[in-house]
């Protein structure tokens, strides 16, 4: 897939909340997405992904699969057939946003990663300078807060919300929940300064997990908690676009692996053991759009976790 096909598809993504349907709905108001904390915490977390938004060509196959994967239920947006939100255990987890794919457009249905800003309008200057582009120019959600999407100098597509209701806590993800994200690109060091410079980021290498492992890692942190994973592509992904890989916690990785396909989903990467001790797996939803699964047993949450790993022998933080 084509890099000027992932940031179309994005700026599709990043206009769809502001409008209804083509149509007579057109002259609607703009939808009401919820607010992201309820009730409003007033936390801030900056740098931590808070939301995310997945575009498929196919709404109601979506929430069938992930109804049945992860035990999602969903909501309209005021009545709008093409826009719902997901809810794991009663609270919003995600949204979902039906875009028809025309014949012969080659767009890749996928997974919008949001992450927590204080000020939207300094995410832009700094994205700006540091090799970024603006894919969709900051709006103003009357419940949700201030978002805006962005491409790093590598091409991988993200947003950055300024919540008007607080950011979640950092606290243990449930089952069904976002876990983990992860950042996979063709120059991890070009990125990880963009990122730093972006979010602040204090940022961590860790060692390979095996003598076989040449490719680079590391952890990006703020809070003393650790908030991402930035890891190079394969030398011979030609074909892989950069780009942003958000996990859900599962109980049973391989379950969910296996489950995916009877759903008509495939796997992208068979389940295995991290670097933890728990297992997880790279999944595409019957659209093709990538998502993660990751086993957690522990009593913290994956980010708190893997916020210790700078003490692991091997790991060291880089200077400023």
């Amino acid at each position: 897939m084509t890099r000027n096909f992932y940031l179309a598809l994005y700026m599709v993504v990043a206009a769809l909340p502001a409008a209804r349907a083509a149509g007579p709905r057109m002259a609607s108001a703009p939808i009401e997405l919820p607010p992201l904390v309820q009730p409003a915490s007033g936390e801030t977390h900056p740098g931590k992904v808070i939301w995310a938004d997945l575009v498929t060509p196919d709404l109601k196959q979506a929430e069938q699969f992930y109804g049945a994967l992860f035990g999602w239920t969903f909501e309209p947006i005021d009545g709008d057939n093409n826009f719902a939100i997901a809810l794991n255990a009663g609270q919003p987890v995600a949204g979902i946003v039906q875009r028809a794919i025309k014949a012969g457009q080659q767009r890749q249905p996928a997974w919008l990663t949001f992450i927590a800003v204080r000020d939207v309008a300094a995410a832009q200057r700094s994205a700006l300078a540091n090799g970024g582009k603006v894919l969709s120019a900051p709006k103003d959600y009357a419940q949700r807060g201030r978002q805006a999407v962005f491409a790093d100098p590598d091409g991988a597509v993200f947003a950055v919300l300024a919540s008007s209701s607080g950011d979640p806590p950092d606290v243990l993800a449930e089952p069904g929940e976002w876990i983990w994200s992860s950042l996979l690109v063709k120059n991890t060091d070009h990125e990880t300064g963009f990122y730093r410079a972006l979010f602040g980021y204090d940022v961590f290498d860790l060692p390979p997990e095996d003598a076989a492992d040449n490719s680079h890692h590391v952890i990006l942190a703020s809070d003393d908690y650790a908030r991402a994973g930035v890891h190079s592509l394969p030398a011979d992904s030609v074909h892989r676009h950069p780009h942003w890989l958000n996990f859900i916690r599962v109980d049973d990785a391989a379950a969910v692996a296996v489950k995916a396909i009877a759903l008509g989903g495939k796997v992208l990467v068979e389940p295995r053991v991290d670097r933890h001790g728990g297992q997880l797996a790279v999944i595409a939803d019957p659209s093709g759009a990538p998502i993660g699964v990751m086993e957690w047993s522990g009593t913290e949450d994956a980010g708190a976790a893997a916020g210790d790993q700078p003490d692991l022998p091997g790991a060291q933080k880089e200077a400023p």
